[in-house]
This record gives C-alpha cells, structure tokens and sequence, in this order.
C-alpha cells in the first residue's frame, strides 16, 4: 500500500525546515505527537550523515507504527549547492515520504522523488515562481508568505492563496507568522489544507537552536523582526536584537550563500548568531517538549473552530 504521509494528521500542520535548528529529535517528535516535520538535507555536516539521520528517524517513527511516514527532509535545489546530486540519491535511496524543494523547481528532482511515491512540496513567494513549479509538475506548494520566519516574501498570505487557489488545485501549505493553533485554522479557513511553522517549533526543548536564541524569542515581538537582505543576500526575516548583537550593516547585501557554503565559510560565522524569526514571536512565552506544543496548538485549533461554528 502506498504511504500517505500527509493523511490522517492529528493537526493540519507541518514543521518547517530549519537550518542548525531542525532535529532528528524535533523530527521525531513531532511524528510520534501526530503531525509532519521535516529538515534540512544541509542539517548533517557530511553527507552519509544524511543517511544516518535517516535511517534513526525511520527507526524511531516504525517503534510506533502510527508515526510512520510522518517526516520530510528540505532539498535546496540550487546551482551552489554542491550536494543536491548526492543528497537527492540519499533522499530516493531512503524512499523519503515528503521532500521540501527549494530554491529551484528542477524537473529531474521531482519525478526522481516521485518515482517511488514521494511528495514533492516547493517553496513559493509570488505567482511566477508558483506557476514554474505546477509547470514542472509538484505535488504542492508551500506558498511563503509575509511574516515567515528565516527566507520570505511580502505577499499577504490571504491574497496569496485566493490567486494561487484559482491555478491550482493541489497541496497548499501556508507559511508565515503562524504560531497557534488559531493561526492553523485561520490557514484552513482561507483555503490552504496545511499550515508551515518553524519559528514557533524552534522553542522546543527538541530543536538544536542555543538557550539564548530561544529565549530571544520569547523576548520579541513582531516589531523587533527586520525584514532585510543584509545577512545572506537573500531577503528574509531576521531578529533585530542578533543583527545588533553582530554589527550587521543593513545597508550592505552581501553574496547570497546557501547552506552548504555557508558551512565551510571560514572567514565570517556572523551567519550562526544572526537568528530569524517570524511575525508570530509575540506570541512565544515558553520553551516546552514538542509533544505539548502539539497539545497546546490542538486545544487552541479545536477552540477557534468551535467559535467560527457558533458565530456562524
């Protein structure tokens, strides 16, 4: 029988990839409480790693046979990234259920991935980068809007599905500033079938982001994340308090570096201690273990659907 990965969720919900900061505890975690995470294929700094973070999630999740399938892994499919031929052999050899694409809507990678069944969601800002991904044939989209943490656009998320909704009618996955249970069924409401959050995930215990980058979330709120291209060369959303805290001169855009390259820099490490984050920090007040947040976000998910029925 073939997988379904993104069936029978406990919670519309998938974790984003975070790069440092995505687990394979924070992976399986979130399995084993009922909903999909994913990571980062750069995560492991070498690529048989890759196979070893696999082959441990894959292990863990079948303990309980309910969470298998219920990962991902995030594939950035640049010309930079030196590693995207043998990650994608690694990701096929393993059968991943869902691949993130990134950065790229490369033919070969897709049908390659969906040879065996695989998903294969790709990270969107506008519509011609949509309409070049239906075009080469995804399963869906993760349409990332204004407010998401890390790399994002500027698109107003309700918008953003209206049009994007009109051309498609496969996978949708909203990201940007969701981080309650609230936010979820605001997703599904405007038409998207899941919601992508990585801010709120990284104040976990599970995630591997160091104590003071959590607690900087817990310090901010939506006013103290810059929307800048001033870290990677990409525009994206970072804490004003890490771009303080590393001199960085907003005016100056430096060379865009994925997270391979990024890796072997040896000259500026700035990049480690410049910490995204997305609109929905005001609403982070703790760090707990994955299994409560889940918890935490099925009350509050439960709760504004129950009010949307009587207010009906």
């Amino acid at each position: 029988m073939k997988p379904q990965p993104l069936k029978n969720l406990r919670l519309p919900v998938i974790v984003a990839p975070m790069f440092l900061n995505s687990s394979p505890d924070l992976v399986v975690s979130a399995a084993k409480a009922g909903i999909l995470a994913t990571f980062p294929s750069l995560n492991p700094r070498a690529p048989e790693e890759l196979t070893d973070w696999l082959d441990e999630i894959e292990f863990r999740c079948n303990e309980e046979n309910q969470s298998r399938h219920r990962y991902g892994v995030n594939l950035i499919v640049h010309k930079t990234n030196e590693k995207l031929e043998t990650h994608k052999k690694t990701v096929v050899d393993k059968r991943v259920p869902v691949v993130v694409t990134s950065l790229g809507a490369a033919n070969d990678v897709i049908s390659d991935i969906q040879s065996y069944g695989g998903i294969v969601l790709h990270d969107v800002i506008n519509r011609r980068h949509a309409e070049k991904a239906i075009e080469a044939g995804v399963d869906g989209l993760v349409l990332v809007s204004a407010g998401a943490g890390g790399h994002g656009g500027t698109l107003n998320p309700l918008s953003f599905i209206a049009e994007i909704r009109e051309i498609f009618d496969g996978i949708i996955v909203l990201a940007g500033g969701i981080s309650c249970g609230r936010g979820v069924a605001a997703a599904r409401a405007a038409g998207a079938d899941f919601a992508y959050m990585g801010t709120r995930f990284i104040a976990t215990n599970e995630a591997t982001a160091e104590a003071e980058y959590k607690q900087m979330l817990i310090d901010s709120r939506a006013a103290d994340v810059i929307y800048t291209n001033s870290v990677s060369g990409v525009n994206g959303n970072f804490l004003r308090q890490s771009i303080e805290a590393n001199n960085i001169d907003l005016t100056i855009a430096p060379d865009y570096k994925p997270g391979a390259m990024r890796q072997k820099d040896k000259k500026s490490a700035a990049w480690k201690r410049v910490w995204s984050g997305g609109h929905g920090v005001g609403t982070i007040h703790n760090v707990v273990p994955v299994a409560d947040l889940v918890d935490q976000l099925e009350h509050e998910f439960d709760e504004a659907i129950a009010d949307l029925l009587v207010k009906k």
